[in-house]
């Protein structure tokens, strides 16, 4: 069997080359009927901090650097969750009949999450790696307050719309270098996922 969400497809290449994060969720809130581009998403959305000489953000509070810029990190789910939120309290208005809110789904099986969401018609913001490539531990910075921190690389962030049950395979809407509406092995998917600490965020229509 074979389930796939239709999405538009916006290529993160050239104008956000770190903005994954950014890029998969304004194809989301696209898929679902709201008028945004990208750079508003960040301009008026995303929270950002930039990078010192050694020291930076907490990823799951700021986005780390620019997502303009390509020496710069990257974001978890509690910046996105904070994003995709603020962006759905101002499109309230233009959209009365059906309301969102953003979720941290991190640890949630994928499996629950293609039953709970992707079979609801909901995509899923995703974290792996990019090209499905091993992640690898480092740089490190230092926190606000002072504690260490520790990026795993090659981190990624597609949007999860659909799976394929025949050849084992998960659809994603992957805005790495144009790639599109990719299958990806399973297997290999779930692997880079727990290197990427299962992150993920969903999202709830009341």
């Amino acid at each position: 069997m074979r389930k796939v969400i239709e999405v538009p497809y916006i290529d993160q290449s050239g104008n956000w080359p770190t903005g994954c994060e950014s890029v998969s969720s304004v194809m989301l809130l696209q898929a679902l009927g709201f008028d945004i581009s990208v750079d508003e998403f960040i301009r008026d959305h995303l929270p950002m901090q930039p990078m010192e000489e050694g020291t930076g953000p907490d990823p799951d509070q700021y986005f780390a650097g620019s997502p303009y810029d390509p020496d710069s990190f990257g974001c978890y789910p509690g910046v996105i969750v904070k994003a995709l939120n603020s962006y759905f309290d101002k499109a309230k208005s233009g959209r009365p009949d059906k309301c969102f809110s953003a979720q941290d789904a991190t640890g949630v099986p994928t499996q629950q999450l293609l039953e709970e969401q992707i079979d609801r018609g909901l995509p899923v913001l995703y974290w792996c790696c990019i090209d499905l490539k091993p992640s690898y531990e480092g740089p490190a910075w230092t926190l606000p307050d002072g504690t260490q921190f520790l990026w795993t690389s090659n981190e990624h962030c597609m949007l999860l719309v659909g799976y394929d049950t025949d050849r084992d395979t998960l659809i994603f809407n992957d805005p790495w270098d144009g790639h599109g509406v990719v299958d990806y092995d399973r297997k290999l998917v779930l692997q880079r996922h727990r290197e990427q600490k299962e992150r993920a965020v969903i999202l709830i229509s009341f």
